[in-house]
This record gives structure tokens, sequence and C-alpha cells, in this order.
């Protein structure tokens, strides 16, 4: 019995202390703007973010034949999905991600080369 008066006193405890992380805390990254990316994909996406990117010949090509703006390679960077069975994220110096979004019904896959001081988009395709 005491037992169970333990257990019930650890979970009034954990709620109270769950309640308060999600309030305070909530409020706290929404004023100084942080973020806590544990999952992969938040993490490449925010690590993408930091960088000032570039785009190749080739993207800015495509890009303009689709007529498309540079907004859209942002919103990838905020809210993509990076394929990481396509990705290669072990290569040297720089490292490849594929990054996918649904726009407006639609398709596209980002090639995002990440280095350690800027982020080069390869190519954007839609499929």
């Amino acid at each position: 019995m005491a037992f169970l008066k333990r257990l019930g006193w650890y979970l009034v405890g954990l709620s109270i202390g769950l309640v308060f992380l999600v309030f305070f805390l909530k409020k706290k990254t929404q004023d100084t703007g942080l973020e806590f990316c544990y999952l992969p994909n938040c993490r490449v996406l925010k690590d993408l973010r930091s960088k000032p990117f570039s785009l190749s010949d080739r993207a800015l090509a495509q890009m303009e034949s689709q007529e498309l703006d540079t907004l859209l390679v942002k919103s990838f960077f905020r809210d993509g999905d990076v394929d990481f069975k396509k990705s290669d994220t072990r290569s040297g110096p720089c490292k490849t991600y594929y990054i996918s979004k649904n726009i407006e019904e639609a398709s596209y896959t980002l090639v995002v080369i990440s280095c350690e001081k800027e982020a080069i988009v390869q190519k954007l395709s839609k499929e």
C-alpha cells in the first residue's frame, strides 16, 4: 500500500513538472526565438538555416524555368522532410541532403550540399 501512495505522489509531481515545462518554456522559446531540435530532421534543417546558401547554375535554371522564387528554398529549410535513405551523411567535408516538400499539390525535391560554412543548392526537381 505504501508503494502505491509513493507512486501516486510521484505521478502528481511529474505532472506538475510537465505542466510547468509546457507553459513556461514554450513562452520562453517564442519570446527569444530559441529552438530545441532533438530529432535528426529538425537538426539538419536548423543547421541549413544557420548557414548562408547559394544556388548552383543548374538550380537557378530549374527555378527560372518553373518560375519559382528563392523563398521556396527557404521554406524547404524551414519545414521540409529530409530523406536520409538517399542522403549522403557520412561523406567528407560536405554532406549531401535530399529534402522533399509538397507545394500546391506537387512534390518537389531539393538537393543540398552542406559544407561547414555554407550550403549549396545543387538541384530542384518536381516529381
